[in-house]
């Protein structure tokens, strides 16, 4: 059976700073079975929470910033609001990938973040960008070292099309990591660099099948487009045609 499907939020977030709860309702009546949010527009943990359920989906996970010093408490209470299995970071600067020292360090701040993550009831998980990939230490990727010194547990959240962008094979990525690749970014394009427009997935340059049908063990296919030259709803529920019609996802409708 293929992963439920998702969306990341961030693709909406004009729409969002319009009215948050109709893009909810909207990503719902398109039939996506959850949403993976980074950021609130104003609405608390619990208020966006009862608004995802209201419109038929469930939290599938989220992006939030590292939880280490005196955030963490805040950070860990949001997201354990949400009901989610998945915490993920999002970032970290490319400058923290340069050597194999200050990839070793990012691996020990994931590290001493997890079991704290991991008392709350979730996973922690890490999201790339090109970056991670396109920068090789001694012929091998800052990803793949930063997996190899990371906890067994932490997962990898594999944003697809960035991980073309710096110079992979997004399918061989994904059948690499394994049970790791617990979470897939889907996005389409050019992935001629990080400038140019997306496209809805399946419309672009990218082998989305191969991608999707990589790795069984994967728990969600998340949907986001960071940007697109026409209608953002549209390419997202074109997206979400593609992915369910090919059988390449499972969605409500």
């Amino acid at each position: 059976m293929p992963a439920p499907i998702s969306v990341q939020l961030y693709s909406l977030r004009e729409e969002a700073e319009q009215d948050f709860p109709a893009v909810i309702a909207r990503v719902g009546e398109i039939g996506f079975e959850g949403v993976e949010p980074a950021g609130f527009h104003g609405l608390s943990p619990h208020e966006f929470r009862r608004k995802v359920e209201a419109a038929g989906m469930v939290v599938s996970s989220a992006h939030a910033p590292l939880p280490l010093g005196a955030e963490a408490n805040r950070i860990l209470d949001a997201q354990q609001a949400l009901g989610h299995e998945h915490f993920i970071v999002p970032f970290l600067p490319p400058e923290r990938f340069g050597t194999r020292d200050e990839i070793l360090r990012v691996a020990e701040e994931l590290n001493r973040a997890h079991p704290a993550v991991s008392a709350r009831g979730m996973r922690l998980g890490y999201h790339n960008h090109w970056w991670e990939f396109s920068q090789q230490i001694d012929g091998r990727s800052a990803h793949e070292l930063l997996f190899e010194a990371l906890a067994p547990e932490i997962f990898a959240e594999v944003d697809t099309y960035w991980a073309r962008v710096g110079g992979r094979d997004p399918a061989q990525v994904v059948a690499e990591l394994g049970s790791r690749a617990r979470l897939l970014h889907l996005k389409d394009g050019p992935a001629d660099g990080p400038k140019s427009a997306m496209t809805a997935v399946g419309s672009g340059t990218l082998d989305v099948p191969a991608i999707a049908l990589a790795n069984a063990e994967v728990a969600w296919q998340v949907v986001e487009l960071d940007r697109c030259d026409g209608d953002m709803f549209e390419a997202i529920e074109q997206s979400y045609r593609y992915l369910t019609g090919q059988g390449l996802a499972r969605g409500r409708v």
